[in-house]
């Protein structure tokens, strides 16, 4: 965990906090897409120094991030039967396509990050995806600590 000390507002409901929730997870992104980025071979990073790889990486990180927010959840709606029918194969090939499709959009917006096809992609996805993972089991996730609820909430309907 990051710190042992209870949470100062009792609430979790402090901007800074979650400010730097958000922070961190970009971070764990980041460290993941490099990984990725240096053991799949068709995924490329042809930025120059050091931090212009670690400014790429946090840049394609926050892409990745927006992208997986707004549409993996509407592909898990819709697609919903066929994750079933494939005992959740579909993510694997959804991950990766999420990733070509941030790459694609890196592309655009000039930052130098590229996924060459598809089969670069869902590896670099599932290597990711298990390095946040663990990156996220060391650092801990705040939210459950503290027992807050999601950052989007869902009302019922009358």
């Amino acid at each position: 965990m990051l710190s042992s000390e209870p949470h100062p507002t009792g609430n979790g409901k402090s901007s800074n906090n979650w400010f730097m929730r958000f922070l961190l997870r970009v971070a764990v992104s980041a460290a993941a897409l490099g990984v990725a980025t240096a053991a799949v071979p068709g995924i490329e990073l042809p930025a120059g120094g050091t931090w212009s790889k670690i400014v790429t990486l946090l840049a394609v990180a926050l892409i990745f991030g927006l992208i997986n927010a707004t549409l993996k959840p509407l592909i898990k709606v819709v697609g919903c039967a066929f994750y079933v029918l494939t005992l959740g194969l579909a993510a694997l090939v959804v991950n990766g396509m999420l990733l070509w499709l941030t790459s694609v959009i890196a592309g655009a917006l000039k930052v130098p990050f590229h996924v060459t096809g598809f089969w670069p992609a869902l590896w670099g996805a599932i290597i990711v995806g298990l390095v946040s993972w663990a990156l996220h089991l060391l650092v801990g996730d705040e939210r459950r600590r503290y027992r807050e609820l999601p950052p989007v909430r869902v009302g019922r309907v009358r």
